[in-house]
């Protein structure tokens, strides 16, 4: 038997437990894209001559990042988009999303830096995995990742850097901050203000589920890498995922009242918690929090 669109009377491709709606194609795409530019005009307005530069690794939620961007913005003469790529050195994996991520922007038409851990940082994350080491390697892939991803925006001039991290990135990371107690970088997920030295983060998708970015890259024939890092299980995020994922099967909305209440929190946590102090990490120049920032830290330089 065939579902209905609560909208029209096409055939559904969904069933979002959360909201109770079955959607079709069309109806689905300007639910997904409807949320997102309210995201953008609440938390992350576009102002006049906006260089926006976007994180793309390849992968599903960076490409319809991407793709969202332009289709909102690449008609506009004043703002442009620069894609910037980040090759960490995993074997088997980043080639091959690199190569979705080239695809992309060459079908958009958009600017397209790739920059790698080896060239910037002199080691890849397959010659750091393989080293006696405290920290996970996700741990130091994020930070080394977004030490690199921040100081390209700001050479080209980038107003606002763009991710892809969607809602169960978001309720996840609040959900491990919570278990972590820390409540410092809690603050700081929280849509931010500008700060010397480091580029506006914004993350347009942080409303949309997981599984609906997946659906809207596929329905709209995105190139797009869907493996996974070979790296990720020896995050602890993995089973903060499993469980929230857990959670929402049987409790649909879990994810978004998880969003909603940390929304409504982190005005308070952030008068409780004033911002560290803004320094220049005495190693390499990076802005950071502290005499040497953690990518040096990471890397041994300090």
């Amino acid at each position: 038997m065939t579902i209905k669109c609560k909208k029209c009377n096409s055939e559904a491709i969904i069933f979002q437990k959360y909201s109770g709606m079955h959607l079709c194609k069309k109806h689905f795409v300007e639910d997904v894209e409807r949320k997102i530019k309210l995201t953008i005009r609440k938390s992350y307005s576009i102002r006049k001559n906006d260089v926006i530069a976007v994180a793309l690794s390849g992968g599903k939620d960076s490409s319809a990042a991407l793709y969202i961007m332009h289709k909102i913005l690449g008609e506009r003469p004043d703002i442009e988009l620069v894609a910037i790529s980040v090759d960490e050195g995993i074997d088997g994996y980043r080639p091959q999303s690199l190569e979705a991520a080239k695809e992309l922007t060459e079908q958009l038409g958009v600017r397209h830096i790739i920059k790698s851990f080896k060239e910037e940082h002199g080691t890849t994350m397959d010659e750091i995995a393989l080293q006696e080491r405290e920290k996970g390697a996700c741990s130091y892939c994020g930070v080394l990742r977004k030490n690199i991803l921040n100081r390209v925006a700001l050479d080209i001039g980038a107003t606002k850097l763009v991710t892809g991290h969607n809602l169960d990135d978001e309720a996840q990371t609040i959900l491990l901050n919570h278990f972590r107690g820390d409540m410092e970088r809690m603050v700081r997920l929280a849509p931010p203000a500008a700060v010397e030295g480091l580029v506006l983060r914004a993350k347009p998708l942080r409303n949309i589920p997981e599984k609906e970015v997946a659906l809207y890259a596929l329905v709209n024939d995105l190139p797009v890498d869907f493996s996974e890092c070979p790296y990720v299980g020896e995050a602890m995020r993995k089973e903060i995922r499993e469980m929230l994922n857990d959670f929402e099967a049987k409790h649909p909305g879990t994810r978004h009242s998880l969003l909603r209440g940390f929304d409504k929190l982190v005005g308070a946590l952030a008068k409780e918690l004033p911002p560290a102090k803004i320094e220049k990490c005495r190693i390499c120049g990076e802005t950071c929090t502290e005499d040497v920032c953690q990518a040096c830290k990471l890397l041994g330089r300090a």
